[in-house]
């Protein structure tokens, strides 16, 4: 179980990003954070794995004090933390095998981390998770060979590789098309159900948070304001979430 207590983010510029927030995340919950843009959604995904350090507050997980962690514990609990961005986060001109061996590099030797030299071992691994999100056959290209779609997927190989318990994914459809964005939240909810890996994943759009999560957290200005099951964010608590002036319109008989 994965315990946020009254976290707090505040920047040096003053601005606070989260305030006082507090939920429960249940191993294997595929958990969905929603909220408008500045409303604290990657803050606090970043926080989860010190991306970001909290002002205050705790995050635990398993019993361990994630906040309170020294840089060698962390070192240990990031291993089983997958991250996946928006941006894929790759380095475009190496290959996509270098690219998802990255993901590697908590359990590598330091030194040999540094040449890139990985085991036999490893690399299997790392073909194996390209083969698990449809392509093993791009190994040696170039990440900027690829398109958006399948940057994505080298992106959630490469969390793979670190055999994460949690992934945490920070609008990871937002620059994808509506059939690629499915594409890439289908392989999530695969490796959720089958791996039982516990994902909390911050989305925009309401069509993708009742197709794919089992519980939705709302943040607003930092502050916490909805968590439920998807069936209940009705049009009021919608509102809630996005502000009066939001509406739930319908596209293709899905709400959004």
């Amino acid at each position: 179980m994965l315990r946020i207590e009254n976290l707090t983010k505040v920047f040096e510029d003053g601005t606070v990003a989260l305030n006082d927030v507090s939920f429960t995340v249940n191993e294997g919950e595929f958990m969905v954070i929603i909220g408008l843009s500045g409303s604290g959604k990657s803050t606090l995904l970043r926080c989860i794995n010190r991306l970001i350090e909290p002002t205050s507050g705790r995050i635990i997980w398993d019993d361990v004090d994630i906040t309170a962690a020294s840089s060698g514990e962390l070192r240990q609990i990031r291993r089983k933390i997958g991250m996946i961005f928006q941006q894929f986060n790759l380095v475009k001109r190496s290959s996509v095998m270098t690219n998802v061996l990255s993901g590697r590099l908590g359990y590598a030797h330091p030194f040999l981390s540094l040449l890139h030299r990985f085991s036999g071992a490893d690399r299997q691994r790392a073909i194996a998770a390209l083969d698990r999100v449809g392509i093993a056959e791009k190994a040696e290209n170039r990440a900027d060979q690829l398109s958006g779609g399948q940057q994505q997927r080298v992106a959630i190989a490469r969390a793979l590789m670190q055999e994460p318990r949690l992934m945490l994914a920070d609008e990871p459809v937002a620059s994808l098309d509506p059939v690629l964005a499915h594409s890439i939240l289908q392989y999530l909810e695969l490796l959720n159900q089958q791996d039982g890996i516990t994902v909390i994943c911050s989305l925009h759009f309401l069509d993708l948070v009742h197709r794919y999560a089992t519980r939705v957290v709302g943040l607003k200005d930092g502050y916490l304001v909805f968590d439920g099951e998807p069936r209940e964010l009705t049009p009021e608590k919608f509102k809630e979430v996005y502000g009066e002036e939001a509406e739930m319109v319908t596209v293709g008989g899905q709400q959004r």
